[in-house]
């Protein structure tokens, strides 16, 4: 990757609305230049879609809630499983596997602590091979993710 390349992963991740001619522009590429850097940046798998970020108050999900979970078992078939089955709840946004105390961190939003409970009696409860889990709320975002620095 040379300079233009982190230049054009910078000004996508800020607005990928921005036409082929804006994003030539403003990295200092003729737009057919820019296009095939971009086309070559996607098949790279750098690039892995697009998409819009959406104010989640304004959506009506006005809390954030961190869940730690920590397994019965840390063997492959239970994780698996565990895993597995994360990925059929839409109310878990992300789901990271961890170092540490817990085994797993999950990200929810919910509109207000009803609807959280609703999501931890019907979603995170039938979660399989779960001992334990410790949520946290969060207060306030201090900062948004905006995409990834690039070196």
């Amino acid at each position: 990757m040379d300079r233009a390349d982190r230049a054009l992963l910078a000004a996508l991740q800020a607005d990928s609305s921005r036409s082929i001619a804006e994003l030539a522009a403003l990295v200092n590429l003729s737009p057919s230049a820019c296009h095939r850097r971009i086309r070559a940046l996607e098949e790279q798998g750098l690039v892995m879609g697009y998409a819009a970020r959406v104010d989640a108050k304004r959506l009506g999900l006005s809390v954030e809630v961190f869940v730690e979970i920590t397994l019965t078992s840390q063997t492959r078939e239970a994780m698996e499983r565990f895993e597995r089955a994360v990925g059929d709840f839409n109310d878990i946004l992300e789901c990271h596997l961890m170092s540490g105390a817990a085994d797993y961190q999950l990200r929810v939003a919910a509109a207000d602590l009803d609807h959280y409970d609703r999501i931890h009696r019907d979603c995170l409860a039938r979660l399989p091979g779960v001992s334990s889990m410790r949520t946290s709320f969060s207060l306030r975002r201090i900062k948004r993710f905006e995409g990834y620095a690039v070196p």
